[in-house]
């Protein structure tokens, strides 16, 4: 057929569409392009008429173009083609081209007529969703698998898990609790008493638990028996956690039981065990080792065993050797605390400088040489009983940190903030008068009263001599058995010696005479010649023992004075420290260990 152009009205009305537009003859050809069109691709009339409209469309989409515009062409229908144009500027994007075919009123096809609508957006949203709904497929067969991996490891973990609602009602529990107690998921989910798999004698005490925890919504654990498929018992430490909402409503509790049965036998065994110590020692020890009928000596035990039982701080005050921290070791025994750590501090054995830390424990880092965190003795003590021997010895910036620890039950590891709780009950020991020690300022008068809460004296065993034939009997038994030596009997000339001996060193000095004599001893008959004993030290006297209290008063005043004359001033020239002819340092550290306010004698300017 000859091509004929479109009436000019109908060009003008098609050039005017706001689409890309065109028409086609009934075997394909194109017989125009709207003006749009040619002002989208930059392509002329000339080029683009009859079949050069192919070289607008994207290579890859021309083939499946054609191919469907062959198949309309047959078929006569009208039909959609998906396809990338080229724009003016060389860039393609995606139009729908919508075909359809004209006839005449014989039914002859005489044209075909077609838009272009770009579609680009659609078609980068479909892709876009396309790579979202396949990362989206991958993100769910990841987590199905992890389900499925998680599901696994919780069924089979050595634990029995559960899971309860707000009201305990029942939703989940592993393989390895259900084998445990013999019943199915469903079975367990039916069973109503919360109680009904525990030990009859812990029924009460879980039910109390779970109540005062469910109505605060805390978690909390408990240990408890389990009856098992067989029939048996057997020890769990299980432990409730639970999961709220918003409004701090529980919404699940988690529940995972411990297998702990080992551990509680090993606990019975050593508790029987302790039983049966405590009891052989306490036959064979004679008060723990607190050997003696005098009446001194009964005085102190009448008093040891009305404290026992309260946890009132003790001092034990006594000369050296006389026995204190035995003393101390029996009043733990005989309290509530027994089954608790007695944890022994001599103080004077510690560096100056290391005494806060071995007390009160330090953190990493805390001073040089501090390359772990280290408990203290009273974090070890907790629940039972520390022992300070010689505490009259302590730094005083120690014993202000021991104060705290009596009054607020409380202290700070060095190096830390952090205020740790502690119960410890408090037996301290001295052979040094405190009440000396306070006047010349080297130990505070408030932590004195503070420990000085019910004291004992222990007598020296100048004081209680006829003590004396037991102690000897009994300390040759001890080292006689060690020595693997039979002695029947003690000479008699011998005891009388030991009786008169002034005994300066105390029980410790009668002990270690009778160790070294025993492995002297050659005949079943006990006897010491005098010339083994060591020349007696006469014991302190009164004016002896406040002798060092006098230096102390008569060298404060000294520096006082000196203080005075300088108007306070310590260092230079016209200080105190030359004036006295010692160096600044050593005076600086007297006047803080007497307690010496040197800015009281700053009346005026120095110089």
């Amino acid at each position: 057929m000859k091509s004929r152009n479109p009436r000019p009205k109908l060009r003008q009305v098609i050039d005017a569409i706001p689409t890309l537009a065109w028409c086609n003859l009934p075997d394909g050809a194109n017989e125009f392009l709207n003006k749009r069109w040619h002002a989208y691709t930059g392509l002329s009339p000339e080029v683009s008429h009859g079949w050069g409209w192919q070289v607008a469309f994207h290579p890859e989409d021309l083939p499946p173009l054609m191919e469907k515009w062959r198949e309309l062409l047959i078929s006569g229908e009208p039909g959609e083609i998906e396809a990338r144009l080229r724009r003016v500027d060389g860039v393609y994007r995606w139009f729908l081209i919508s075909v359809g075919p004209l006839h005449d009123e014989s039914g002859r096809l005489v044209r075909w007529y077609g838009t272009s609508i770009d579609i680009e957006d659609r078609k980068q949203a479909e892709h876009s969703l396309r790579h979202e709904t396949v990362a989206l497929e991958r993100a769910e067969e990841k987590i199905r698998e992890q389900e499925a991996e998680w599901r696994q490891m919780l069924e089979f973990t050595p634990q029995l898990v559960r899971v309860f609602g707000p009201d305990h009602e029942r939703v989940f529990a592993n393989r390895i609790g259900l084998d445990y107690l013999g019943v199915s998921l469903e079975e367990w989910r039916q069973i109503r008493d919360i109680c009904r798999f525990v030990h009859p004698d812990d029924g009460d005490r879980v039910r109390a638990c779970f109540d005062r925890a469910s109505s605060i919504g805390s978690a909390f654990e408990l240990e408890m028996r389990l009856r098992k498929a067989d029939g048996s018992y057997r020890w769990f430490l299980v432990q409730y956690n639970p999961v709220c909402d918003n409004q701090g409503r529980v919404m699940r509790w988690y529940v995972a039981g411990t297998d702990i049965e080992d551990r509680k036998q090993h606990e019975d065994r050593l508790q029987r065990e302790n039983v049966a110590l405590r009891e052989e020692i306490d036959k064979a020890s004679m008060f723990e080792e607190i050997v003696g009928t005098s009446p001194a000596l009964k005085s102190v035990l009448s008093r040891l065993s009305k404290v026992a039982r309260s946890d009132s701080t003790v001092l034990i005050t006594g000369e050296t050797g006389t026995g204190k921290e035995l003393v101390a070791r029996a009043i733990h025994r005989r309290s509530d605390r027994a089954s608790r750590a007695f944890v022994s501090v001599n103080c004077t054995a510690i560096p100056r400088d290391l005494i806060a830390s071995e007390l009160f424990g330090h953190e990493k880092g805390a001073f040089t040489g501090a390359t772990q965190q280290r408990l203290g003795r009273f974090e070890l003590a907790n629940g039972g009983t520390i022992f300070l021997d010689e505490v009259g010895e302590l730094p005083v910036e120690t014993q202000i940190a021991l104060l705290r620890v009596l009054q607020e039950h409380e202290f700070e590891r060095v190096g830390s903030n952090r205020r740790i709780r502690v119960d410890a009950r408090v037996i301290a020991a001295t052979n040094r008068d405190l009440q000396a020690a306070i006047s010349v300022g080297s130990f505070r008068s408030d932590l004195f009263y503070r420990l000085n809460v019910f004291p004992i004296e222990i007598p020296s065993l100048r004081e209680r001599r006829t003590d004396i034939p037991l102690l000897v009997e009994y300390f040759i038994d001890r080292y006689a058995r060690k020595a693997g030596k039979n002695i029947k009997r003690v000479n008699k000339k011998t005891l009388e010696l030991l009786q008169s001996y002034p005994w300066s060193g105390n029980i410790r000095e009668l002990q270690n005479v009778i160790e070294c004599s025993v492995i002297l001893c050659e005949t079943e008959i006990f006897s010491i010649d005098e010339k083994w004993l060591p020349p007696p030290l006469a014991p302190e006297s009164k004016q002896q023992v406040t002798l060092p209290r006098r230096l102390l008063v008569q060298e404060k005043n000294l520096i006082e004075a000196a203080l005075k004359d300088t108007r306070g001033r310590v260092s230079g020239p016209t200080g105190a420290a030359v004036k006295l002819g010692i160096p600044r340092s050593t005076l600086e550290s007297k006047i803080r260990s007497l307690k010496i306010d040197k800015n009281r004698f700053r009346t005026g300017p120095t110089t």
